[in-house]
């Protein structure tokens, strides 16, 4: 245990910076040759602007997240949760986070998803599951993942307030690790939560804080989960004032930028780590909104993403609308990580984590998103909006047609309902996906002619 620990504090404050300082000055180095010699590939003239620096510090804060992650097992406790759990309740008794959405989504863009699936659709489970369970279920029986090694968890913690699916999800990784598992039940919200549904929530976060402290063995003081309470709220305002740039025109950033940059808030939400990185990022963006410079080249249509990205097509598709001066200045699954966590309350902390937990857009009703959809097209200055119909994620997608006539009638909103999933390129056909967006664009030129 001591020579684990040892071995996690080494890689964390010493050999894991210096590895990403030398990573960093190859690759200025690299860089620095191809503009004096002129060498290396001949890059074709790309619809973006100036790419974001930021980007090189993310790409470090995330290597560095699952590098310490490697040794966290042994040397801390270690949980696996869903991506909208309550983990300001876990952060102060010490535990090192892993959410295996996000872990799918790098498994998405490196398109190891097919090949994960399938070694559980072997085992009897259903293709038409979440792709990313799936994905984090075959990394489990495989061993294979693109973060080298995944620590083994201590405790596993599900929220249903995203979906159902994580529940058996992580009832199946609950019975191959043989590990606690820990369930916040969210009550699905029409209009505003009732007041029982509220204390039903709270006594299960009062619960959860005895047994973070029983499975890792640290007591945690009132003012401990007070402070972890004040950095989520100060991340998810950065978050925040981040995503608003992209009311500026040109916007100083893509929707598709947004869905990358997304990862310490969803990863890391509670730490100081998180919001050092969110302040380098909103400082950027901001000074790029001042000089009007653009996240693409010719802005001309500003539209709305709803639902999660199509991770393993997200370059295709961003370059094929840029081409054509078509831009993504916000989205609907961004625009959840800011929203709900603005009603956190540090010193309110079992009160106001169960508030901003329970209303989280996939557990609230139809009207609801409706209401957000358009407020964020009138805010954005939005023309138009494609819907990721997502195979993956049923309850992200119900009501969509419905959504897409509303828009379109009470704001004259162009919308299209693209079919695909976010992590399995088996569930999209990517000729026809061109097809339909082609089409889509089109009909923004034969309304205004140039």
């Amino acid at each position: 245990m001591i020579t684990r620990r040892v071995q996690y504090e080494l890689i964390a404050r010493a050999a894991g910076p210096l590895l990403m300082t030398i990573n960093r000055w190859q690759g200025d180095l690299k860089r620095a040759v191809r503009r004096v010699t002129g060498r290396g590939p001949a890059r074709k003239a790309a619809p973006f602007g100036p790419p974001l620096e930021s980007t090189r510090k993310l790409k470090d804060l995330m290597t560095m997240h699952y590098l310490t992650g490697r040794y966290a097992d042994g040397a801390v406790p270690v949980a696996w949760v869903t991506s909208g759990f309550p983990v300001e309740i876990l952060r102060p008794s010490g535990f090192f986070t892993v959410y295996p959405e996000n872990h799918g989504a790098v498994c998405a863009v490196r398109r190891m998803v097919p090949e994960l699936s399938e070694a559980v659709e072997k085992q009897g489970y259903s293709r038409d599951l979440c792709a990313y369970a799936r994905c984090d279920l075959g990394s489990v029986v495989t061993g294979k993942t693109p973060a080298g090694r995944l620590p083994r968890p201590d405790l596993l913690a599900c929220c249903t307030n995203i979906c159902q699916t994580v529940l058996y999800w992580y009832r199946a990784l609950a019975e191959h690790f043989k590990v606690p598992l820990v369930l916040v039940d969210t009550p699905f919200v029409y209009g505003e939560a009732k007041p029982h549904h509220l204390q039903y929530v709270r006594d299960q976060l009062h619960e959860l804080r005895t047994v973070a402290e029983r499975v890792s063995g640290n007591h945690v003081a009132p003012e401990e989960l007070e402070e972890i309470l004040k950095v989520s709220l100060a991340g998810t305002r950065l978050w925040d004032a981040c995503l608003k740039t992209g009311r500026t025109k040109p916007s100083p950033w893509t929707g598709f930028d947004s869905f990358i940059h997304l990862a310490p808030i969803v990863s890391m939400r509670g730490t100081e780590e998180c919001n050092a990185y969110y302040r380098i990022l909103l400082d950027e963006l901001q000074d790029r909104a001042r000089r009007g410079v653009p996240g693409i080249a010719n802005e001309r249509v500003r539209l709305l993403w709803d639902n999660l990205p199509i991770w393993f097509n997200l370059r295709e598709l961003a370059t094929l609308l840029a081409e054509h001066g078509f831009n993504f200045v916000c989205t609907t699954y961004t625009n959840a990580w800011a929203e709900a966590g603005g009603l956190i309350d540090p010193a309110d902390p079992e009160g106001s984590a169960t508030r901003a937990y329970i209303h989280v857009i996939l557990n609230r009703d139809l009207p609801n998103k409706l209401r957000t959809m358009k407020r964020m097209c009138t805010e954005y200055d939005v023309q138009g909006a494609i819907l990721h119909s997502d195979r993956s994620c049923k309850p992200y997608s119900i009501g969509q047609i419905d959504l897409k006539d509303r828009l379109a009638q009470e704001l004259g909103i162009k919308a299209l309902i693209l079919e695909a999933c976010h992590a399995d390129q088996r569930a999209y056909a990517s000729e026809q996906g061109e097809m339909r967006i082609r089409a889509f664009m089109e009909s923004f030129d034969q309304a205004t002619p140039s």
